[in-house]
């Protein structure tokens, strides 16, 4: 049987693969492991938050998700559309026991996805995952009248108005920076934000565009959003804006772009919001956390500021592990999931967003200046298909050539081979100073994987 979570909780094509019986016994396996709840009950009444994206889907997978949890003597606060992030940090303002947000994310409507927080709205680690996998075959083979019964039941109340106010204020306390006189256009992607960014931005004094921000359950990321990100360049133009902010449908990522219609990725972000938080003191141990995917540029401008570079392997919950491990206070992905552990315990686009322009008002620069801190270099990605993913990592041959292609960059370019974690494709990514040189070595390296795969 395979591993029914991936790399970020359970995705899948809905009613399908993610069907509403699947949900219900996910749920009260969840809530049976994160609230070490019998079937029977408890002297103490656990809690869970459930939230979720606008896309169809969701609501069918939110119903199963809090039936399952209240057949185990739970009582499910129902917080509605919100980010993830937001039932995340509405997780531990609420002193729930667990919290469970239905999305896929960036991901086209038809499909969806589950992720659970434990207590203090942190990821799940494998091995309770696992241990949430064990206990859905365990709850097959119990009889259906094992749950608790009467009173004991679980209840499922409506808490989204009481939420968002909740959500809205912490981000206030997080960034109290005043925006005012910056005008900024916000692509909410039809997603789980297009009611809290916009409020978000607005309340701390910014001049609100918001585009994509009418969500019909079909729309979400269509067309629109973090992963089209030309939409917004245009509307900032024609906006004549400062700034342009892009989410993806579940809010957790956010990509910007500048006054002249140049897009300034993660790692750009990173570096800006890095060496604000060293000048105010903020940046434990003078260091960030990226990935190993980030673009060398980012490593050249850290050295130069003084700040050691780490990288984790690509998943923002890779990134959030080294963040804890090492008592770190910043951290992020290339495509724009940001992660500021003093306001937040996973990746919150709304809150770098207000972090962004905090700092174009602090220090009265636009975002093209402050963007400046970092030269993107040229980087090629290749995804090469492969029969045998473990005959590439292990094949002398292509050890052999990146050393060369190593060799011939110096210290002006960076070679990756990494096999993706869901597809059976192996990623080959050059980057150097010129986009003809990244693009020549890369091709090299794909045709020895082709060759060998």
């Amino acid at each position: 049987m395979s591993r029914l979570f991936g790399t970020d909780g359970v995705r899948g094509l809905a009613n399908k693969v993610l069907t509403a019986p699947l949900a219900l016994r996910l749920g009260a396996a969840a809530a049976r492991v994160l609230t070490g709840t019998a079937a029977a009950g408890s002297s103490r009444r656990p809690t869970a938050v459930i939230g979720r994206d606008p896309r169809v889907s969701g609501e069918m997978l939110s119903s199963a998700l809090a039936a399952g949890m209240a057949s185990q003597g739970i009582d499910v606060l129902d917080v509605g559309v919100l980010p993830t992030p937001a039932v995340a940090f509405l997780t531990d303002d609420y002193g729930a026991d667990m919290g469970v947000v239905i999305s896929a994310s960036h991901n086209p409507m038809p499909d969806n996805g589950i992720k659970f927080f434990s207590s203090g709205g942190r990821k799940l680690d494998d091995a309770v995952e696992d241990e949430i996998e064990s206990m859905m075959l365990e709850l097959q083979n119990e009889r259906d009248e094992s749950g608790p019964t009467g009173a004991a039941i679980g209840r499922v109340i409506d808490e989204s108005g009481d939420a968002l106010e909740r959500y809205l204020f912490h981000l206030q306390e997080a960034v109290p920076t005043p925006l005012d006189g910056i005008r900024v256009v916000v692509d909410c992607a039809n997603g789980a934000a297009s009611q809290a960014a916009p409020m978000a931005y607005e309340a701390a004094g910014a001049d609100v565009v918001a585009i994509h921000n009418t969500p019909n359950a079909f729309n979400i990321n269509d067309n629109c959003g973090s992963t089209h990100i030309d939409v917004v360049r245009q509307a900032v133009l024609d906006h004549h804006a400062d700034l342009g902010l892009a989410h993806d449908g579940d809010a957790d990522r956010c990509l910007a772009v500048d006054s002249e219609g140049n897009v300034v990725d993660g790692d750009q972000i990173l570096a800006i919001l890095a060496v604000a938080m060293k000048e105010a003191g903020e940046l434990r141990k003078n260091t960030l956390v990226a990935t190993v995917m980030s673009n060398l540029g980012l490593a050249l401008a850290m050295e130069e500021q003084g700040i050691t570079l780490r990288r984790a392997k690509v998943g923002d919950r890779y990134v959030l592990a080294d963040l804890n491990a090492h008592d770190l206070s910043l951290g992020g992905e290339q495509s724009g999931h940001v992660v500021i552990p003093a306001h937040a315990t996973t990746g919150d686009g709304t809150l770098t967003g207000l972090s962004l322009m905090a700092r174009m008002a602090k220090t009265g620069k636009t975002l093209r200046e402050l963007a400046a801190v970092m030269t993107v270099l040229p980087q090629t990605l290749i995804n090469v298909p492969v029969e045998d993913k473990e005959r590439i990592h292990s094949s002398s041959v292509v050890a052999d050539a990146v050393a060369a292609a190593e060799a011939e960059l110096g210290d002006d370019g960076r070679v990756l081979l990494r096999p993706s974690g869901t597809e059976q494709v192996y990623r080959v990514m050059v980057e150097a100073v010129t986009s003809a040189e990244a693009k020549r070595v890369a091709g090299k390296l794909a045709a020895v994987v082709v060759a060998e795969g």
